[in-house]
């Protein structure tokens, strides 16, 4: 089925402007540009992408709407349980997990801290240099290219979280590592969680359950 019967677009406009009985285009350094002197191909191109967009656009919106309705019910449920059987969904964290009688289907909600590095983590990364500069040819280069990605040192102030949590599970001994390891753990602050839902069905309570996808890339 193509997907442009299954709902309505989002409203965009086609992008021409006519001003004097004269029909222009703006173009990415934001000058009009005639009409008649813009490649066909281009006119194609900006049909096509504005026409994808407006699909786009009208899916992103009714995700969202789906997700505030889903949080909505599951809120319901929990106030629910709460006030008639005195039961409480989920652990401390407030990671949660729904399910039909069957055991087919269910929904989990997972509750992620949001962490930020205070200055402990220039620290870090001063007794990480030392090792290194110490170590040198004796390193392995994946650990120094696991380093290197985590302080991302093309972009100040910024660091990849993930390979900063690899560098915490490396079992390396080197008084100045621990310290660094140590500093590390010092500057992580927790400054808010996000919510993520997750759904899942299988055929049989024998089977494993498998992601009903929401995600583009994915599907």
């Amino acid at each position: 089925m193509n997907y442009q019967s299954e709902f309505k677009p989002a409203d965009i406009d086609d992008g021409i402007i006519t001003a004097n009985g004269q029909d222009y285009m703006t173009d990415a350094k934001g000058s009009l540009v005639p009409l008649e002197l813009i490649k066909p191909a281009d006119k194609l191109e900006d049909q096509t992408v504005r026409s994808i967009m407006g699909y786009a656009i009208a899916l992103s919106k009714q995700l969202g709407r789906f997700r505030g309705h889903t949080m909505t019910d599951l809120g319901e449920l929990d106030s629910l349980l709460a006030e008639q059987y005195d039961l409480t969904k989920g652990g401390k964290k407030g990671n949660r997990t729904y399910s039909t009688v069957d055991g087919l289907f269910k929904v989990q909600v997972q509750v992620s801290d949001l962490i930020d590095f205070g200055p402990q983590l220039q620290i870090a990364k001063q007794l990480i240099d030392e090792c290194l500069n110490e170590w040198s040819e004796a390193s392995r280069p994946e650990i120094r290219a696991i380093i290197t990605r985590a302080f991302n040192t093309e972009k100040e102030g910024q660091v990849n979280r993930a390979d900063i949590f690899m560098l915490l599970r490396l079992d390396i001994t080197d008084e100045r590592w621990v310290r660094a390891m140590e500093a590390l753990r010092d500057a992580m602050r927790v400054i808010g969680s996000k919510e993520y839902v997750r759904f899942y069905r299988r055929e049989t309570v024998a089977s494993g359950w498998e992601p009903v996808t929401i995600d583009l890339a994915k599907v």
